[in-house]
């Protein structure tokens, strides 16, 4: 056997694939031609390369184990024969072609692309989300490289032609199999595919074409939106590799917890507590509500646990007009403690409604002023 591949990587024949590839970029980061221009170093740089493609195909490390040399010419079959001579197939993409109507992409890929999408969280207060805002946010995302303006090569300097696969972006092969001869291709491991090679990056990028920088935007938060939404800031999103279009950011929508008023969908839920004095003979309770101060009418003879709506006070609807409900509970308070003169005025207004009986001797169904009492102070409705 001509060449050890296995001792130009420095591995063991019993070596994994992670350990193969380790080798291999280990080696490559030290005679890499952008780091060691030297000729000699240049031939062992092409050497490892050669010993990467073989051990780190299976079929071909297969045939190389097995005493074969994949890398030689014709990969040991004769020119004529089977489907390479023959029918004059230059290589398996179009092989491909023949059989599936398709050819595989070819040609080196571009070092430009589109640049991720981004999210961030904002919070806001529960007035903000009910009507709407706007709002300046900061944002951390990848820009253009002024240095560079996204070319990746020091200023002065360019992109060069890759010198193993000649701009192509790929490297080719002819192995043999049960078709004959074939040939098949790889993305070029020296260029990565791109087809050129940046031998001075830019100091500000290290050749990517962009950097980290902070910017301020001003997002308008639409009216009715809650917790979960996302509002989509198109093209404001991370610049991609090689100064490629941005992504989209959204900012997803945190609504924080008000002190008075629970969410539910676009109503808005709130709990008053009347003595039930104001609750037996009626009263007007002032609310400080979304739009501002305004008055609960409590009609008499009000149960603890009856609710009030006042329509349109609650959130805006977010994808239609008008404004969901903000719903007044009322909680009935019963006193814990009273005065001699208090207990006499209740004993006798039970005298007068002919509910003076213990509360244990009230028949189910009757509905007198000690039993709303109890109930009350049981917290039932």
């Amino acid at each position: 056997m001509a060449t050890d591949y296995y001792a130009v990587l420095g591995v063991q024949r019993d070596a994994s694939q992670d350990e193969i590839k380790k080798a291999f970029r280990r080696l490559a980061r030290e005679l890499h031609p952008d780091v060691n221009p030297d000729p000699k170093t240049q031939e062992r740089f092409k050497e490892i390369n050669t010993a990467y493609e073989v051990l780190s195909d299976p079929q071909k490390k297969q045939m190389y184990d097995l005493g074969g040399d994949p890398m030689g010419p014709g990969g040991g079959a004769g020119a004529g024969a089977g489907f390479g001579g023959a029918a004059g197939f230059g290589n398996f993409s179009d092989i491909m072609d023949a059989f599936f109507g398709t050819a595989t992409q070819r040609g080196p890929k571009s070092r430009t692309r589109r640049g991720q999408d981004a999210m961030i969280r904002l919070e806001i207060e529960l007035q903000e989300a009910a009507f709407g805002t706007t709002k300046e946010i900061q944002v951390d995302t990848a820009t253009v490289c002024n240095t560079c303006n996204g070319e990746g090569a020091a200023p002065g300097t360019s992109a060069q032609t890759c010198d193993m696969c000649r701009g192509r972006g790929e490297v080719s092969q002819v192995t043999r199999s049960f078709l004959g001869q074939v040939m098949t291709s790889r993305p070029c491991p020296q260029c990565q595919g791109f087809g050129t090679v940046v031998p001075t990056p830019c100091p500000e990028c290290a050749g990517d074409g962009r950097v980290r920088s902070r910017r301020t935007l001003t997002v308008k938060i639409p009216a009715g939106v809650d917790n979960g939404t996302r509002i989509q800031l198109a093209g404001e999103g991370e610049v991609g590799p090689g100064g490629g279009p941005p992504g989209d950011l959204y900012v997803e929508i945190r609504e924080k917890a008000h002190p008075v008023f629970q969410r539910r969908g676009d109503d808005l839920h709130c709990t008053v507590t009347i003595p039930m004095t104001a609750a037996a003979l009626g009263t007007k309770v002032p609310l400080e509500t979304l739009d501002g101060t305004e008055e609960v009418d409590i009609r008499p003879g009000t149960q603890s646990g009856q609710s009030i709506p006042l329509h349109g006070r609650g959130v805006t609807h977010l994808r239609s007009n008008g404004r969901g409900e903000l719903v007044v509970h009322v909680e009935v308070q019963t006193p814990s403690k009273l005065d001699p003169e208090q207990e006499e005025l209740l004993r006798r207004l039970a005298k007068l409604r002919g509910e003076e009986r213990p509360l244990g001797q009230f028949q189910p169904g009757q509905q007198g002023l000690f039993s709303r009492l109890k109930d009350a102070f049981n917290g039932r409705t």
